[in-house]
């Protein structure tokens, strides 16, 4: 997945799975989740338009988005039985961090 295109899909589909689950969680009142959801969906913001303009930055940021996203997809995988856009927001981070985490380590 070298492809700055698909990084950028990515990040922009965990980014709204982010703020789908932030939403459902604030009116159960998940603060945990509603926390880790908001960084991870600006740390995938930032890390998308830095790869849409080939900034020199945006192998350095994988990383973080990928630590961000594993992170994320924890906390939400311990409610993905009980609320599906938790369920939903696991799942697109664990993608955004295998896909983050697989460009962090390409020879820049």
């Amino acid at each position: 997945m070298k492809n700055s295109k698909n990084c950028i899909d990515i990040c922009l589909a965990c980014l709204v799975s982010c703020e789908a689950c932030i939403t459902d969680c604030i009116k159960v009142g998940n603060q945990e989740c509603i926390v880790l959801c908001r960084d991870c969906a600006d740390i995938c913001a930032l890390c998308a338009r830095l790869e849409a303009r080939g900034s020199q930055y945006t192998h350095d940021l994988h990383a973080l988005c990928a630590k961000v996203c594993e992170e994320c997809a924890a906390e939400c995988s311990k409610h993905a039985t009980h609320h599906e856009s938790c369920k939903a927001c696991a799942e697109a981070c664990k993608k955004c961090a295998e896909a983050c985490a697989e460009l962090a380590h390409a020879t820049v």
